[in-house]
């Protein structure tokens, strides 16, 4: 067996043993690998040279993507402080988003779409609920400090008590109704769950309103068929006793007001319905708006908040409530209410 090459420098050399009778001859041989190290070394540099190069390349187009997965959440993060400081308006750049971002975008609109709808809500149910409070309010002091500025006769006198206290039961049906309805906005506002049958409750809604009816000489029809739900029964005939109490008083003199209720798929089923002027087109989508009312010219006693109680304790038992109407057709409030 031949030992293992040597290597000297840019030389290289082998042994080789070569048997000759009794001899053994050792043979060394010999030669130059130079051309071949500057081979291999020509080999490494350009290893290392399209490695560098690969590194380079791959930095850079990692930065190029991450820079890239980042914007949208920039973006995302720039509106976000925008809104935070005010600016409600403000929205994501849907087309800038991709993939998951995107989603994420359009459901991050969607909230601040709500968001500013809540907030410009809430501008306006307290500049609307300032201006009803300053009406009773305005009333009584003009009334008191006319009655002070010289001195008048007990009729007087017991006049512009009336007018005050007048001012004064508006002022406070007023604010139990807006106490009534922040505890149901805060869910503070607890509902029974107890059985009733809603035509029993119906009935007894009708009975109390009737002496209202019958001073307008309007004709109150039913067709009420049980129906065993599930709620609070004293919540659900305050709903009833607003919408017939609306029926009757915008309705027209000698007209009808009809009340039906039936079980439908599975829903307890309630409707009240007069042959009033009915309501316009442009007034029907904020029907249910806190202070809103399609008649101003009769809104004597009216807070503008009965229709928003009724749809928020509708709403609380897991039930809608809509209206139907058209001018001189009459108007038609339709509850439906889950049976358990």
């Amino acid at each position: 067996m031949s030992p293992p090459p040597h290597t000297f420098g840019s030389y290289r050399q082998i042994e080789h043993l070569l048997p000759s009778g009794e001899l053994i001859y050792l043979i060394y041989i010999g030669c130059s690998i130079a051309p071949e190290l500057r081979e291999l070394r020509l080999t490494a540099l350009k290893l290392a040279g399209f490695g560098g190069i690969i590194l380079i390349l791959g930095l850079a187009g990692g930065w190029w993507f991450v820079s890239r997965a980042l914007h949208p959440i920039e973006n995302i993060s720039a509106t976000a402080v925008k809104i935070s400081a005010g600016d409600l308006s403000q929205r994501i750049n849907v087309a800038v988003t991709e993939s998951e971002l995107g989603q994420l975008a359009a459901v991050l609109n969607s909230t601040f779409a709500r968001l500013e709808a809540a907030f410009a809500q809430q501008q306006q149910f307290t500049s609307d609920a300032a201006h009803e409070l300053r009406t009773p309010v305005s009333v009584m002091l003009t009334q008191t400090q006319t009655a002070l500025n010289r001195e008048r006769s007990a009729a007087e006198y017991r006049e512009t008590l009336e007018a005050c206290q007048r001012a004064a039961q508006r002022m406070r049906r007023l604010t139990e109704s807006l106490l009534e309805l922040a505890r149901l906005d805060a869910g503070q506002e607890q509902m029974k769950r107890m059985k009733f049958d809603l035509s029993q409750i119906a009935r007894n809604c009708v009975e109390l309103i009737r002496p209202m009816a019958d001073e307008r000489n309007i004709k109150i029809h039913c067709e009420l068929s049980p129906i065993e739900c599930v709620g609070d029964s004293e919540r659900i005939a305050q709903v009833i006793t607003n919408l017939l109490t609306n029926a009757i008083q915008y309705n027209q003199e000698g007209g009808e007001v009809r009340l039906m209720a039936q079980s439908q798929k599975g829903m307890a089923m309630l409707a009240v319905s007069n042959t009033g002027r009915g309501i316009s087109a442009e007034d029907l989508p904020h029907l249910f708006e806190r202070f809103y009312r399609a008649d101003q010219s009769r809104t004597s006693g009216n807070t503008g908040l009965g229709l928003a109680i009724s749809k928020a304790i509708v709403e609380a038992h897991g039930g809608t409530i809509e209206v139907a109407s058209r001018p001189d057709a009459g108007t038609t409030f339709t509850v439906r209410l889950p049976l358990t």
